[in-house]
């Protein structure tokens, strides 16, 4: 679990991020998450863009991808979901 002064520190580590997933009109499926684990596992901190065309509520979708990656949630801003699991082997990020 992130303490506040945590997530202010990733918040502000993430604002160059871009997104590097979309979720469109497929949703949120078993493939996208392997995807996101392994993203997660080399950067530790990534952004995730909800499209106007996914069928489901973006509270839906980050809910699931919470639930099926067991990462942090950052920040939800809009329509981007920012994403945070301490890696295994590629530790970069030193939280405060």
């Amino acid at each position: 679990m992130l303490t506040g002064k945590q997530k202010r520190y990733l918040r502000k580590t993430s604002h160059p991020l871009r997104p590097i997933f979309q979720v469109g009109k497929e949703g949120v499926n078993e493939n996208m998450l392997i995807q996101i684990n392994e993203a997660l596992e080399k950067r530790e901190l990534i952004k995730v863009n909800v499209l106007q065309n996914c069928p489901e509520d973006k509270d839906d979708v980050k809910e699931a991808i919470l639930e099926g990656t067991e990462a942090e949630l950052v920040q939800m801003l809009g329509n981007v979901i920012t994403l945070y699991k301490l890696s295994a082997e590629n530790k970069t990020i030193q939280l405060p």
